[in-house]
């Protein structure tokens, strides 16, 4: 496992997803000015990646993956699904769904709709950012918060392919459930709050809005030009 880095358990809220981010680079303040690479899982993921590689002065771009829902519950996450392919299953939770065909169908099905969707996004974002080499390079991978971690989880063995120099998975808020799940990812972890009682990323902040393809699209090209 990874290094395990845990600055609070504080309940308190931030503001949004950007000050979020700056609080963010604070603990990361060592990787300024190293050729580091920031990885945002869009789309909350990449407004805290904007503000981390701002201050860092990194490279932004986006690892895309998304979740794959739960029969009848599509927020509950059974795993994960990244833009090389890459399926993570959630074991335990597929045991107590049910392990029937009919199950192992929705999977499938859930999987394909869901790569479909990070297909789209792909062709969308690399017509403005073409994808960063990542291999012999520091690399942070941001998400806005983790409730089960699966998606980062997808996309750190995802980053991990390409060899990078060192692989640093780094968020504002996370259950502790799920920062235990990713740390064997990553070769540091770092979380500014795991709160006790967690119910959802969007508790941990004052505005939570969505973020739009256009907002991430503007954040690549802001950084492309800078």
């Amino acid at each position: 496992m990874g290094n395990l880095k845990i600055i609070s358990h504080s309940e308190d809220p931030f503001m949004n997803r950007e000050e979020a981010g700056r609080r963010l680079a604070e603990e990361l303040g060592e990787y300024k000015d190293k050729d580091t690479v920031v990885l945002g899982i869009p789309r909350g993921g990449v407004v805290v990646a904007r503000e981390l590689a701002r201050i860092l002065h990194a490279e932004l771009d986006v690892v895309l993956s998304r979740k794959l829902g739960a029969p009848g519950n599509p927020e509950l996450a059974i795993g994960a699904i990244s833009e090389d392919g890459t399926v993570l299953l959630d074991e335990d939770l597929k045991q107590r769904l049910g392990a029937s065909d009919e199950f192992t169908g929705y999977v499938e099905d859930e999987q394909e709709k869901q790569y479909t969707r990070i297909a789209e996004s792909i062709e969308r974002f690399r017509r403005v950012k073409p994808k960063t080499p990542v291999q012999g390079r520091t690399v942070i991978v941001t998400d806005d918060g983790l409730a089960t971690g699966a998606t980062m989880q997808a996309s750190l063995r995802t980053v991990r392919k390409e060899n990078p120099k060192r692989l640093i998975a780094a968020v504002p808020v996370g259950s502790m459930d799920a920062l235990e799940r990713i740390a064997p990812e990553a070769d540091e972890t770092i979380a500014l709050k795991a709160p006790p009682i967690f119910y959802a990323v969007g508790q941990f902040y004052e505005y939570f809005g969505q973020t739009s393809d256009e907002e991430v699209i503007t954040s690549l090209k802001e950084n492309r030009e800078r």
